[in-house]
């Protein structure tokens, strides 16, 4: 079965944010990826109670660089998501084994993982002129969401506002 795309946290700073896209992946199925250092413990209460109960019911994988995470996952895409990106979030066609690659919260995705080669493009999530960034785990869920929706939602019980077709 078909699921959203990964979810890639490059050196994840603050807890809570972690908790909250470990529970958005288990929610929409979605496999979640830190690449370390982390600025956290993943025993940290605070990603606990961001994560909820939901904690166990992710996929949760932790790897020490990137190199690693591709050797071990070998993506088929990777969507950086970046301000700097040049194509926006919502006109990319998504497809399955596509991974989503998110920078820390402090300053984003380095010039040399947006520009590595395996970086199939760098997307962003618009806004309005002089503000400086969306909070990761708001960013992470507009991204996830928008991709599971061009799949479809696969895996999704079909109940709820928004699943009329």
């Amino acid at each position: 079965m078909s699921h959203p795309p990964d979810i890639v946290l490059y050196r994840p700073e603050i807890p809570p944010n972690t908790g909250n896209v470990m529970r958005l992946a288990a929610n929409t199925g979605a496999s979640v990826h830190l690449i370390e250092p982390l600025g956290f413990e993943l025993s940290d209460a605070r990603l606990r109670r961001a994560g909820m109960d939901y904690r166990d019911r992710a996929t949760v994988r932790v790897h020490p660089d990137l190199g690693s995470w591709l050797a071990s996952t070998s993506p088929e895409r990777v969507w950086a998501v970046s301000k700097q990106g040049t194509l926006r979030y919502c006109d990319v066609d998504y497809r399955p084994g596509d991974a989503l690659l998110f920078g820390p919260e402090s300053v984003g995705l380095p010039e040399e993982v947006l520009g590595a080669s395996w970086v199939d493009g760098v997307v962003s999530i618009p806004m309005v002129p002089d503000v400086r960034s969306l909070n990761l785990s708001n960013a992470v869920a507009i991204v996830v969401y928008e991709a599971w929706r061009t799949l479809a939602f696969p895996g999704a019980d079909g109940q709820g506002p928004g699943t009329e077709r």
